[in-house]
């Protein structure tokens, strides 16, 4: 079974062609001096210890084993403070109700499977999709 990504256009093709590295294989001497690689990390690891890997790496792929552990998000926020500024993606157990939350912190995309996707359907994913628009701060500085 294939996994399906999603942005805001909706379900897309991958177009990510490189090879995407497990972050348990970054201590290999492999890895070492690839350029535009993908890492896979799980949601235990910081975000200072993925700085080191910013010059080298094209996505980084945050793990959400489940979709009430929001630590991914923090992860991912952290990491554009710190100025990652490359492609973010969200992969494994991400709903629907969560992509806005995802986008706002500072993923690109979300990747999941095709049962999640089935049981979500596109509509489900478009209807937040216009994440920048639906935020308390608009809503409060329209009233004003």
């Amino acid at each position: 079974m294939t996994n399906v990504l999603i942005q805001d256009s909706g379900f897309v093709e991958d177009d990510f062609g490189r090879e995407i590295i497990d972050w348990e294989e970054t201590s290999t001497p492999e890895w070492h001096g690839f350029k535009g690689y993908g890492l896979h990390v799980p949601n235990t690891v910081s975000a200072e210890e993925l700085q080191p890997h910013f010059k080298g790496v094209s996505l980084i792929r945050i793990d959400f084993p489940n979709f009430t552990d929001g630590r991914g998000f923090s992860i991912a926020r952290h990491l554009r403070l710190l100025g990652y500024s490359g492609r973010l993606r969200a992969f494994g157990h991400v709903i629907a109700d969560q992509y806005t939350m995802a986008r706002r912190c500072g993923f690109d995309e979300v990747e999941v499977d095709q049962s999640l996707a089935t049981r979500q359907p596109l509509e489900d994913w478009q209807s937040r999709a216009n994440w920048r628009a639906h935020n308390y701060l608009a809503r409060m500085q329209q009233a004003v």
